[in-house]
């Protein structure tokens, strides 16, 4: 039998909870009380069973339910079982985004947030960033510099412009201002659309204003001036929200599927990892 400890919600209610409801709350719980971390395994499924007195088909729907959710991965066999995992950058953008479409939410909401969190997300990440990074950060700008062979297709160079906002998040080391960044990021890759009447001159005109402020960020940057750097993103996110509103830029909001979140690798060292 699952054993029950909320205080809070009414019996009722509780009574009213599937089994296999009941014992994936239990495992958080569990996964909370003992502070497990990514790579930890929960017990086996047998375990479960006996701890919970439930079926092998609850304690499987229980697991389920909890990797739908991103908290662990479930594998087959004699030693399988679940593992906790970390929750997924794409997974938390897709509930988000499945929240604001019932939102009326604008291009405008968006620039106004990134306008506040960019340039204090940017100045934050300079005193930690690593040769590693300003590398990475130079690549994207090469493959968004019209003047560059490497020079990427127009949507393409749209695309890393957001990687160089991605590496400045990766290299903060405040999990929250990383997080709300991130999730923008993710939001205008997927969801924003410009109008088709937009001609291709403003789409150049964009790429190449991006170009120079990320070169102009990196150059501060590598000398270390914090203030330089917020004020130059600070600017850039102006000059953005000039450019995006002038093409019509617009939210095309909808329900993300699965079959489209992006399964994209890190692009820098994890930051668990000190410059040596």
């Amino acid at each position: 039998m699952v054993t029950i400890r909320s205080a809070k919600a009414p019996a009722l209610a509780i009574r009213k909870q599937k089994r296999a409801d009941l014992v994936a709350e239990e495992l958080k719980r569990l996964i909370t009380e003992r502070n497990l971390k990514p790579g930890d395994k929960l017990p086996q499924e047998i375990k479960l069973q006996q701890t919970f007195g439930v079926s092998k088909s609850t304690i499987r729907e229980a697991l389920k339910s909890l990797e739908v959710q991103g908290l662990i991965s479930v594998s087959t066999g004699p030693t399988g079982g679940g593992t906790i995992v970390e929750v997924p950058l794409d997974r938390t953008f897709q509930l988000m985004q499945n929240y604001l479409f019932f939102k009326d939410v604008g291009i405008a909401d968006v620039y106004t947030v990134r306008r506040l969190l960019e340039p204090e997300l940017a100045a934050g990440a300079v005193p930690h960033l690593t040769e590693d990074d300003f590398r990475a950060l130079e690549h994207t700008i090469d493959l968004c510099d019209p003047a560059s062979a490497s020079a990427a297709a127009p949507l393409d160079q749209r695309q890393e412009d957001l990687s160089f906002h991605d590496i400045l998040a990766a290299a903060n080391p405040n999990p929250m201002l990383r997080f709300c960044c991130e999730l923008i990021n993710e939001m205008l890759r997927q969801l924003v659309v410009f109008g088709n009447d937009t001609p291709a001159c403003e789409h150049e005109k964009f790429g190449a204003s991006n170009v120079r402020f990320h070169k102009k960020i990196v150059a501060a940057a590598r000398a270390r001036d914090v203030e330089q750097v917020r004020k130059l993103m600070a600017a850039h996110m102006q000059d953005c929200t000039r450019h995006v509103t002038r093409m019509n830029g617009r939210v095309h909001g909808r329900l993300v599927l699965d079959s489209e979140l992006p399964r994209r690798m890190p692009l820098v060292r994890p930051r668990d990892q000190e410059p040596a």
